[in-house]
């Protein structure tokens, strides 16, 4: 008896640290007027749609409440094409920050559709959609929207902002938001938890950059009372948050080479955790633009 006891509490204390965050199922969804992307979705029966780009498991969608309808978003995952960004290695293996930032961005792509929101996804790779495993292999055949992605990095920020803007000027939504999602590399041992950026003379990303960061904090502190959540926000002269026309905002989910943060993103659980969270904050600073 003794043994069983102690057995339960190891799996507790293994389940609580290597899942930090929530695991949270996507809501699913039932109706697509209006929403679109930048490849073509397909109309199946029971309001249900196709996204090839989120993989063969994920690729279908259902909209499950008009919460974001008359939303739009641009979706931009770090780096790609010749550049891996950041790097982590986890028991010797390497980790790239542009998979994990990818695959986040799609499962928040996802996640926003299904709440009836446009969604543009600006960095494409048709090779991997969302994946499930923990190291998710490199991949340089990412593109943007179907260009080949440049080593120069100005002119892969450049690329970005233009895309972008060009699709935000044949919009006729009221509300547009660009969103970069990269992962932190910091020292080894520095853990850090989720912080914003925004543009530095932009009254409403720095509404949406607060908004997030406090859906964040309020999150953590349902599912991991006694936590804390130490997130910033502030500003920044990044190329992208000052050359995109849509309010932008700039999100860092973490530590690459710190491996606390690194189960942030290893477990899929917690990157769809950290779409979900990221597709809670935009809903409140969407009801917020209303006012």
């Amino acid at each position: 008896m003794k043994k069983i006891v102690l057995i339960f509490c190891l799996l507790s204390f293994y389940h609580f640290f290597v899942f930090p965050m929530e695991s949270i199922k996507p809501v699913e969804t039932n109706e697509n007027k209006g929403t679109t992307s930048t490849t073509r979705s397909n109309s199946r029966k029971n309001n249900t749609f196709v996204e090839p780009l989120f993989g063969k498991k994920y690729s279908e969608y259902t909209i499950q409440s008009n919460r974001l309808k008359g939303a739009t978003f641009y979706l931009v995952s770090g780096h790609g094409g010749p550049d891996c960004g950041a790097i982590g290695y986890v028991n010797g293996t390497a980790i790239h920050e542009v998979e994990y930032a990818y695959d986040i961005m799609l499962r928040l792509a996802r996640s926003l559709k299904m709440e009836g929101a446009t969604v543009h996804i600006i960095i494409q790779d048709k090779h991997n959609g969302i994946r499930d495993g923990e190291i998710l292999k490199l991949n340089k055949r990412k593109t943007c929207r179907g260009k080949d992605i440049p080593r120069s990095q100005l002119k892969r920020l450049q690329q970005q902002c233009d895309e972008i803007n060009k699709l935000a000027s044949q919009s006729n939504s009221a509300y547009k938001r660009a969103v970069f999602i990269h992962l932190d590399s910091r020292s080894e041992k520095q853990q850090v938890d989720v912080f914003f950026y925004h543009n530095q003379t932009s009254v409403t990303g720095k509404r949406l950059a607060h908004t997030m960061r406090t859906t964040f904090r309020d999150h953590y502190q349902k599912h991991q009372p006694g936590r804390g959540f130490t997130g910033t926000v502030s500003s920044r002269k990044l190329y992208v948050l000052e050359n995109t026309q849509p309010v932008s905002l700039f999100a860092e989910l973490g530590n690459i080479r710190n491996s606390y943060d690194q189960r942030r993103f290893l477990q899929s659980d917690n990157r769809q955790a950290l779409a979900n969270w990221m597709c809670r904050g935009f809903i409140a600073d969407y009801e917020k633009s209303k006012q």
